[in-house]
């Protein structure tokens, strides 16, 4: 009997093969057709996933940390603001406030969802120096607050940025993670629900002013061309990964429909242990861009599990406040336990039942010795 598959948090080759014919034949496309930076493939991907988001408009950028950064810029957000957002995301999120000159204040999250805690944003919003924008991060493919986020920030005129780097196609009822806010950014890193052969991003907007402003901020400020009419950079998205976009994009809910079935299945074998899992919640449908149990034994979780060639993942070990790049005094207890305790299991499409059920076997092993 063969040895059984290796199983990782990501497996971006697998997602590659399953539209690999497509994916192929668009690159020729491109590569044929000599038009390689913001031609008609990308004005293709923005209209597409402009409709599939909702009304609004999407602008392809380099990367989804610019993606960030251009958002906040087109809202308003300048040197010396106060951005406040969570701590329990990646670097990402706080170097993209950081890299306009503008300070992160970190907000405390939820006990249960590990979102932005909306009593906490109160706190921030009524407590603190004046917050030019709320930045909320839709952790691990489940949206945040949003109803009452934005309820606070329109009560203290601050501007709302969507984190939604893990949330491609999540909802709060019917209404998508990233048409909430005043504008929103993507990351299509080749591991994210929908991911690109290399780095890709897009910001959203239902305002068409916003969306002019990044369209001319992701390429010099320029308005007409050559003449910047603001500070601006270089972040383009390529025709090559628009392509590849447009072909995996009618696929996007179909294959969250296929980690949502790994969900279930992991949530229905593994109730009732020595862990803590996922929180039901009606209202946001999660995309299970990962599945986050919790449990204080973590690190002889992830020994045990390696040891059978089952890799979880651990997003993320330490709170930004707690790193050097952006360490300050704030105490966030909560924040700090998540981080202390986040295991997240193997939940990609590339997966089957039957690998959902290798973890849950070895976990349940675990528990039992």
């Amino acid at each position: 009997m063969s040895e059984p598959r290796p199983l990782f948090p990501a497996d971006p080759k697998a997602t590659y093969l399953a539209h690999a014919g497509a994916i192929n034949a668009a690159i020729a496309r491109v590569l044929a057709g000599g038009h390689y930076i913001l031609g008609p493939e990308v004005e293709a991907f923005e209209r597409e996933w402009a409709a599939y988001l909702g009304d609004g408009y999407a602008v392809g950028v380099a990367n989804g940390t610019e993606a960030l950064e251009l958002a906040l810029r087109a809202v308003g957000v300048a040197a010396g603001d106060r951005v406040a957002t969570v701590a329990n995301t990646v670097s990402a999120t706080a170097a993209a406030i950081q890299q306009i000159g503008a300070e992160p204040v970190f907000v405390e999250i939820d006990v249960t969802t590990m979102t932005m805690s909306p009593g906490a944003l109160a706190d921030v919003l009524t407590n603190a120096q004046p917050i030019k924008a709320v930045l909320p991060v839709h952790l691990y493919g489940r949206p945040a607050a949003m109803p009452e986020i934005m309820e606070l920030a329109r009560a203290h005129g601050a501007k709302v940025v969507e984190d939604c780097a893990q949330a491609h196609g999540a909802k709060i009822g019917d209404q998508r993670a990233g048409t909430w806010g005043d504008a929103a950014a993507f990351s299509f890193y080749p591991t994210k629900n929908l991911g690109a052969l290399g780095d890709g991003g897009a910001v959203f907007a239902t305002d068409a002013t916003v969306a002019d402003r990044v369209r001319s901020l992701r390429q010099y400020g320029w308005k007409p061309r050559y003449v910047s009419v603001a500070p601006g950079r270089n972040s383009r998205l390529d025709e090559l990964q628009a392509a590849i976009l447009r072909v995996k994009l009618p696929s996007l809910d179909a294959e969250n429909a296929v980690r949502a079935s790994h969900a279930r299945r992991y949530l229905q074998r593994l109730a009732g242990g020595p862990w803590q899992l996922p929180p039901a919640d009606e209202r946001a449908k999660s995309v299970w861009h990962q599945f986050a149990l919790r449990s204080p034994r973590r690190h002889a979780m992830l020994t045990h599990l390696a040891a059978h060639d089952i890799h979880a993942g651990v997003l993320y070990p330490v709170p930004l406040h707690h790193q050097p790049a952006y360490a300050c005094e704030q105490k966030l207890p909560v924040t700090e336990q998540a981080c202390a305790e986040v295991l997240c299991l193997p939940v990609h499409p590339g997966l089957t039942l039957a690998d959902i059920d290798r973890g849950c076997d070895e976990l349940l092993r675990w528990a039992e010795a």
